[in-house]
Formats: C-alpha cells, structure tokens, sequence
C-alpha cells in the first residue's frame, strides 16, 4: 500500500513528485487501443493519466449500471497501473468535456422541475444513488489499497455555473462516505469569480487554461498559498461544432513555451493527449447566442491523432518533458494499419417512413411528448397525426421543440427548422394540404456548459400550432437507432425523403479507415451494429473514423440513416482522415 500526499508539493510514499499528465478518456477510444494509447502516453514522459468518468454511460437507464467494454473503467486504470502510470479519476456527475448534457443522465430530465448541480433533494438522492455503485468500481484502485488513483476530483468547473457550496461539501463528504481514500481536488478557470466560487474547503484547487502559464500561476499562487499548483487542463487544442470554418488547432510553439513555464513552476495534465470520438449520439452542444452542436470527432488537434498516430506536437512536448523527467524506452505492442477498403455501392434501401412499425413502437398521446417522458434519451423522435380539421397549412409553430425537425405532409417535405427557427411561427409559401402531418426531430447533442443544462428536453416538450390553433392526438415513435433488425428492405425508398443505405465489403485484414460521406446529406452509421456518430454535410469534419476493431475478417456491414433524401449511392472508405 501507498500514500499519496498534498502538502507544499505532491508526496508519493514521503518523497515529491512531479506530475506530468496527459487526458485520454475511456470511452472515446475503443479498448483494443488503450494499452497502445497509454503505451504512447508513457513514451512521451508523462508519469499520470487523466480520465473523466461518464455517468450517462454508466447508468444510461436509472438503476441500470454498465461497467464493461469500452466503459470498463477497472481494466483501464489497472492497465495504466500494470505499465507504471498513476491515474488522477475525475467521477463528478458533471463533467463538461463537450460530451452530451455533460455527462448528466439524460433522466433527470423526465422529472419536472429537476434542479442540477445544486442542494436539490431529487438531484442528490440520484447522484448517492450512483456514486454508491460507482464507488463500489474505484474505490479499490486507489493507491491506499493498492491501485493507482492518486486524486480524485469533486465537481467540474463549478466556479463557472454556480455558487452553492453546500453543495460541494455534500458532494465532498458524499465521495468520502463512499470510499475516497485519495487527495481531492476541484478544477476552475483562476480568473474572476470562478475559482472562489469552486472553493472547497480542505480540497486542492487547480487551474484550467490554455496559455500564459506563467500568469496564472501567478494568479493562483495568491489564492492557494503554499499548495501546489497545477494545470489541471492544460488547452493544446479546441473541438470543432458543426458548421465551424475548419478544423480548430492550436499554436505549437505557443503550447511548447507554455508547457515549459508551466513545468518550471508546477505540474500538469495535458488535455488532451488523446481526444478520440463522440461515438454514436453522445457529442456534446453548447448555446451562447445560438445552438452549436459538436461534430463527431473529437481529435482536439491533441498530441496523437483521433486514431491515434503520433504528431509533431507530440514530438515537441517530449523535448520539453525531457527536461523535468525521463524519457523511458518504450516498445509499441499493438500493430495498428490504415487501411483504404475503395469505394462501395449502396446494395440495399429502404424508407424510414415504410419502416415505422418494423422498428419502433408507436406511443398514443393527446399532445406531443418529449423525449425524456417516453424514456428515450438519444437520437430521433417522429411524431404523427391525421390532418382531419385542417386546410392548407399556411402556418406552423413548434413549441418547445428541439433541436432540428422536419416537417412533412403525407410523406412530402414541407419544412426544415434549426435551433432558433424553432421559436418563431413561419408562414409557408406554397400551403400543402393532406392527411397526415408527420415531424421528424433529432437531438443534436444536449447542452454540456451553462445554465441552459435544465432546458434540455428534446423532442416536442410543448405543443404544436397549425394555423393558429393547437393540435392534438399524436404517436410517438422512438428511434434512438439501437435495435434496426426489423427493416424491411423490400420498401422500397423514397425519393428526397429520410432512408436507410446498406453497404457490404469483403476484408481479408482489418485496420483503421475513414469513410468518406461526400455528396450525403445528414445523418448516422452503424458499422456493424455499431454506431460510429454523426455526419452532416455542412462540416468541417469530411470523414468519419472507423477504427480497426468494429471490422471483421469477412464480410463487413455499413448501415446508414439519412435525413434529407441526399444519398448518392457511394461511400468510400479511405486510408486518411478528412477533419476539414
């Protein structure tokens, strides 16, 4: 057993340590790939690595926990440990990370007037809940009984959403009660009020930023005192959203002088040293003026690529590293190839509306109802309705909808309305008249950051108005794209209408690939029933990640769902990335 101290310094077992971390998180890289991440990590001189802990993968139904695959947090830290690395744990319900409603369970919200991150009786009876099963996971890999977990964090970024220190100290205690052994610590920005306000008494602030190290540890040295300082996020990138110019990076050099300060100071986590993918639906959003949703991939112009390959940034932290630690000679064991498969044809498709039955169940409601209050949590909702009073429509409303619905009549598209569309009535130019009106809505990704966290309902949460007036008798069908084995592909498409594409290709090897969805409108891919995130043609993102271990020797099975009836009938699955 070992004991890891705060003090002046960080103490491992009475003598200081230099923590030099790097951010790789669990569940954005598929398993097969940890141990060569984490080799990697361990060859640039870094000592530590950094995870949050998801709870909306965790318990992604309430009182259904998952602790295996890709979120087999046990098989992650003693694989850290078994290559020598210590591992800082950040379990907070909130974690940000530009990770759908911030990690928050999308069921907190089926319950009126939830209350987040606060001394709200329904929340915290939810978090104890969790913690007491999570801790049941962590708890013994601590460096106390044997493990590696040298610190463990309370909440996220705190000082930037709220001020109730009950709070914290419940959460605090909460994490002692069930087990925390370790150090604490909590992660703010050092300006303004953000770090007063993510004050714990007893627990190690640190400090989130992405340049000017010198500064603020000037900045935090007047607010800690003698404690060490630390960047617990140290910025060597920036995600992209949806729409974005291009893809985000950093300045190299910058990073590398800031790096450097940083070390001659303190010590550090490197966020990220891998960012890896928003797999399936659980990329992030954030709203300021207006929504922007984050693409699928989440390479972060990081130290290794999204699949992993080693960069120039990645060498010019070494040389900096090498300065304050070893660098240890280190064998890469995980052969890892990209592999171009060439261009496939569509083999077979079929519609989304010919398939409704075959795939979900319908829901009868007088009203439209939201995602959350049909326990569904990510993906689409199509809600449907006869059109029995109704003229031509010449005016629609959606209230409290989000984010992105696509109206249509009797099968037609009529109207397409993002983020703020969705406040205003619009007058549609040419009525249509029919006998069913159906709304199919995506959830883009919840917000992670801000207070605009409790108004994340997706799906129609309020009315629908036609012509002035509320309309009602609805069903509901769920399609969170988990279960598509019910399709029917002798319905046969239909033109410029939401579908699906199968694609089939023969490997005689497996590796990474990229597929290329050029000339596609918007939608998702499962890859062997496995989701592998979002594409949208607007970018900057171009291609999608597929990493070596989704593939079989054999045949091979590329499932698409597309939304604006933009499918030209070809995909490629290229040996690069395209980030845009």
């Amino acid at each position: 057993m070992h004991q890891f101290e705060i003090r002046d310094d960080f103490y491992l077992d009475g003598k200081k340590v230099k923590l030099i971390s790097g951010g790789m998180h669990y569940f954005r890289v598929v398993p097969e790939y940890w141990r060569d991440r984490l080799e990697k990590l361990k060859a640039l001189g870094c000592n530590t690595v950094e995870t949050y802990i998801p709870w909306n993968l965790h318990e992604k139904e309430k009182g259904e926990f998952c602790f295996s695959g890709i979120l087999d947090v046990k098989r992650y830290v003693e694989l850290a440990q078994e290559l020598g690395l210590m591992v800082i744990l950040r379990p907070s319900p909130y974690i940000c990370g530009e990770w759908e409603f911030g990690g928050l369970p999308y069921w907190l919200l089926k319950e009126d007037g939830m209350r987040l991150r606060c001394m709200y009786g329904p929340y915290l009876r939810h978090v104890k809940e969790y913690y007491q099963k999570l801790f049941e996971i962590i708890a013994p890999l601590q460096i106390t009984r044997g493990g590696p977990v040298i610190l463990m964090q309370v909440e996220n970024e705190y000082g930037y959403y709220g001020d109730d220190r009950g709070y914290l100290e419940y959460l605090k205690n909460l994490m002692v009660e069930c087990g925390c052994e370790v150090p604490l610590v909590t992660s703010d920005g050092p300006w303004g009020d953000a770090f007063a306000c993510g004050k714990i008494e007893g627990v190690l602030q640190t400090g989130n930023f992405g340049s000017k190290g010198k500064e603020q540890f000037a900045v935090m040295r007047k607010k800690i005192g003698d404690k060490p300082l630390m960047c617990m996020e140290f910025w060597v990138g920036w995600f992209d959203n949806w729409g974005v110019a291009c893809h985000q990076t950093g300045d190299t050099q910058e990073h590398v002088k800031d790096l450097d300060e940083i070390l001659s100071e303190g010590h550090v986590n490197i966020y990220m040293f891998e960012g890896g993918t928003n797999f399936g639906f659980t990329s992030g959003s954030n709203y300021y003026d207006e929504l922007t949703p984050d693409v699928t991939s989440y390479d972060y112009d990081a130290l290794l690529t999204e699949d992993g390959r080693i960069t120039p940034k990645y060498e010019a932290f070494q040389k900096v590293i090498a300065k304050y630690a070893p660098i240890p000679e280190v064998k890469f064991t995980t052969e890892i190839r990209r592999k171009d498969y060439g261009t496939l044809s569509t083999v077979r498709s079929t519609s989304l509306f010919g398939n409704l039955e075959h795939i979900a169940r319908a829901r009868e409601s007088v009203y439209p109802v939201s995602m959350e209050k049909l326990d569904q949590g990510y993906g689409y909702i199509l809600y449907e309705s006869p059109l029995t009073c109704e003229g031509p429509l010449e005016k629609v409303r959606l209230w409290g909808a989000n984010d992105r619905a696509s109206l249509f009549v009797d099968q037609r598209p009529v109207l397409t309305l993002y983020d703020r569309e969705l406040l205003a009535e619009h007058e549609l130019k040419e009525p249509p008249q029919g006998e069913k009106l159906s709304i199919l809505v995506e959830n883009m990704g919840r917000v992670n950051f801000g207070p605009n966290l409790e108004r994340q309902r997706k799906g129609i949460d309020g009315s629908v108005q036609l012509n002035g007036h509320n309309h009602y008798h609805w069903k509901e069908y769920c399609l969170p794209m988990e279960d598509l084995s019910g399709l029917d592909f002798s319905v046969p498409i239909q033109k410029g209408n939401p579908g699906f594409y199968e694609f089939t290709f023969e490997a005689e090897e497996t590796g990474d690939t990229f597929l290329d969805f050029s000339g596609w409108g918007k939608g998702c891919v499962l890859v062997n029933g496995f989701n592998i995130g979002r594409f949208w043609e607007i970018g900057p993102q171009k291609r999608l990640y597929i990493p070596g271990p989704l593939l079989h020797i054999g045949t091979n099975r590329i499932l698409i769902f597309e939304t604006e009836g933009r499918a030209p009938g070809t995909i490629q699955l290229c040996g690069e990335p395209d980030l845009g």
